[in-house]
């Protein structure tokens, strides 16, 4: 979000300009830097709007933005809506005015939407252990093959979400006996950066361990990102992939494989990890120390989408 939303009042001693200006960057740092840039999007877009119809966006009335979203209800998904209201709360938040998301009527037509258009997310197919083994087993020979692997399988392995994966540094590897220990400095559920360790078991068919020791062997990388681009020459770069790297391996890997890759993305690793624990009859507990999950809930999920057809009530009906 713009620095300009924050308010700073001219009755404070011109001696705090500094310090408070530092205050408010570390203020809005509560917030990862990709949930601020979507935030960025999203309350351009409702300035937009308002601009086009003639009324104030901040501060905005409560209104107002019950109107846009109504206005925008046919064309963007309900899950994007909840987004902007919180990009238009956060951006009142900043100014110091008061919110108009916490309207009776915002809620109401947010709910409205969500029971008139529908309010279920698009689930991508879970990257399951059969499946990426197939995927994997498509690697081409060469530097860009092997580094694929080893991410494809290192981002199963721990579960990661495509930013914790790409944000590893040849630091937060260490490899024992029993398999690979992996320190994960921030994550979504760690936004103040506590960092914790989890454990990355050894494989029998396709072998996490050996994948990402081979691509350290072969790129020799020593310290720094673990996961770089690769240039035309095939020389491996000094900046680190992006996340949406990830999603482009995945997705390339899965067509290769002979699979739909648009039911495909970044997060299928990690889904795929924990379905496929499920499915192995895995501790919910155990899969929550891999995916660092704060809610057991959230994991029941993919719990229940492994055992849908186990002890199936109808089995032996017909």
């Amino acid at each position: 979000m713009s620095a300009s939303l924050t308010v700073i009042s001219d009755d404070l001693p011109a001696a705090l300009g500094r310090d408070l200006a530092a205050a408010v960057d570390l203020a809005k740092a509560e917030k990862a830097a990709s949930t601020r840039k979507a935030y960025g999007t999203d309350y351009r877009l409702f300035k937009a709007w308002c601009e086009a119809k003639g009324v104030s966006s901040l501060p905005a009335a409560a209104e107002t933005v019950a109107a846009y979203l109504a206005a925008e209800a046919n064309t963007v998904k309900a899950s994007t809506l909840s987004r902007r209201v919180a990009a238009i709360r956060y951006a009142h938040k900043l100014a110091h005015l008061d919110t108009p998301t916490d309207s009776e009527a915002v809620k109401a037509t947010l709910r409205g939407i969500r029971r008139t258009f529908g309010g279920a997310k698009l689930r991508k197919a879970p990257a399951v252990a059969a499946k990426l083994h197939s995927m994997v087993a498509t690697a081409p020979a060469g530097l860009r093959g092997v580094r694929d692997r080893a991410l494809l399988l290192l981002g199963f392995a721990g579960a990661f979400r495509r930013s914790e994966l790409v944000a590893l540094d040849v630091a937060d590897i260490a490899e024992t006996e029993a398999g690979l220990l992996v320190t994960i400095r921030r994550s979504k559920t760690d936004q103040e950066g506590q960092g914790v360790t989890i454990a990355i078991a050894r494989g029998d068919v396709a072998c996490p361990v050996k994948a990402l020791r081979e691509w350290l062997r072969a790129s020799g990388i020593e310290a720094g990102p673990l996961f770089r681009s690769i240039n035309k020459a095939d020389r491996v770069a000094q900046v680190r992939l992006t996340d949406r790297s990830v999603a482009t391996i995945v997705k390339a890997y899965a067509e290769r494989a002979g699979f739909d890759s648009s039911s495909f993305s970044g997060h299928s690793l990690r889904s795929g990890f924990l379905t496929s624990a499920a499915a192995n009859g895995a501790s919910i507990f155990k899969m929550m120390d891999v995916s660092r999950h704060k809610s057991v809930d959230t994991l029941r999920g993919y719990v229940r989408d492994a055992e849908l057809f186990k002890d199936h009530a109808g089995s032996g009906l017909l």
